[in-house]
């Protein structure tokens, strides 16, 4: 086999994201769902107000979080089978020159969609287990009838089953169009990064900027990644601190719980990824005697304004999230607060994803000082 599930071990933080995409949509949509059934039972305007409500919150809620998880799910694929082909240039050309075809090589790619299988079956799972707590939740003012948890087939199938089959047939997909590099480049194990800078650019620029350009240019999904931490970091650490006087403090809890996961997780793979794909470049530099603060700010310091103008994104989302639900699906319904920017929770955000990012990043640093020369240059 060429992909083995110890490979596919390494791709939990494609199964940490999908399991709370999962989790989200399985919570509002199976309520959607049952709330529907009961539509004729509600007969107070009260009800029939806050059943509209709660339904375009699910869709709403479920499209938004679901998509964007999603979407992410998909790069982050993408990006773990070419850097699986990347590394494992050398083993897989040795196939293409014995006479295996792209798709036969391709073809064990799938293993790569089990992370998310396993992902959205985590997070149905749990999402089921939470239902009774959750219906309460959305009931806490008793304006419908008890509502029963009920287990919806097809739900469950269109939310593990077909992103499972659909993620297994993309990796194979991308894998095959991966593999029509011919056979020599991927014995060399060359790989191509387009850089953007212009030699009119780089005639007169230093050395470590022009270096810490090119890598930031040349891993243009990392920049994704660690811009999307950071907005997820500051989206759901902010909306939590709303949600307690908008919805309940287990809400609040729920958001900021799966916040927390998606951008310590993102961030983690992604710094660990740049250490990794520049271990040869920080060698060399360590070898003509740079120093361990330049090598750190060259390999590091380029995705540094990424991850906070992914922070002022995040944070212009949950506002005009918020805002929305406030003034346009909740207008009619009675006793829900005002929501206005809170810039004191702005704050106190800012100070912690400062903090947390500049310790990771440290520990990055620590990494890269730790990396041994000779076991580097003998690869």
């Amino acid at each position: 086999m060429v992909v083995g599930m110890k490979d596919a071990l390494k791709l939990i933080g494609i199964s940490m994201i999908a399991c709370c995409a999962v989790f989200v949509c399985t919570l509002f949509l199976d309520y959607n769902i049952d709330i529907a059934a009961m539509k004729n039972e509600i007969t107070t305007v009260g009800g029939v107000t806050m059943y509209h409500a709660i339904v375009s919150t699910g869709k709403v809620v479920a499209a938004v979080s679901g998509g964007c998880l999603a979407i992410t799910s998909v790069i982050m694929l993408l990006f773990y089978v070419k850097n699986y082909i990347d590394t494992h240039g050398k083993e897989l050309g040795i196939l293409k020159a014995l006479g295996y075809s792209n798709f036969k090589i391709a073809k064990h790619f799938w293993v790569f969609g089990s992370s998310v299988f396993v992902g959205c079956a985590l997070g149905y799972v749990l999402a089921f287990l939470y239902l009774p707590s959750f219906y309460e939740l959305q009931n806490a003012e008793h304006l419908f009838p008890e509502i029963k948890v009920r287990f919806h087939p097809l739900l469950a199938f269109l939310l593990v089953g077909i992103p499972a089959i659909s993620f297994a047939a993309l990796a194979v997909i991308y894998a095959c169009l991966r593999l029509k590099t011919p056979v020599l480049d991927l014995l060399k194990e060359k790989r191509e990064y387009k850089a953007t800078v212009s030699k009119k650019e780089t005639k007169d620029m230093p050395f470590l900027k022009e270096l810490t350009r090119s890598t930031v240019t040349g891993r243009k999904t990392l920049v994704f990644f660690i811009a999307f931490s950071a907005f997820c970091f500051s989206d759901m650490v902010q909306m939590s601190m709303s949600m307690k006087d908008l919805s309940s403090e287990t809400m609040a809890i729920m958001i900021l719980t799966i916040g927390l996961i998606l951008a310590f997780m993102t961030l983690f793979l992604s710094l660990s990824s740049v250490v990794k794909g520049n271990t040869k470049t920080i060698a060399m530099m360590r070898v003509f005697g740079y120093k361990h603060s330049d090598c750190s700010k060259a390999v590091l310091g380029g995705y540094r304004p990424f991850s906070y103008i992914g922070f002022v994104i995040g944070t212009i989302y949950q506002y005009a999230l918020l805002k929305i639900m406030v003034t346009i699906v909740f207008a009619d319904v009675g006793n829900v607060p005002e929501y206005n920017f809170d810039f004191k929770a702005c704050a106190v955000t800012l100070g912690l994803f400062i903090l947390t990012y500049e310790i990771a990043m440290y520990g990055c640093s620590q990494r890269i000082k730790k990396l041994p020369i000779k076991s580097v240059m003998l690869e």
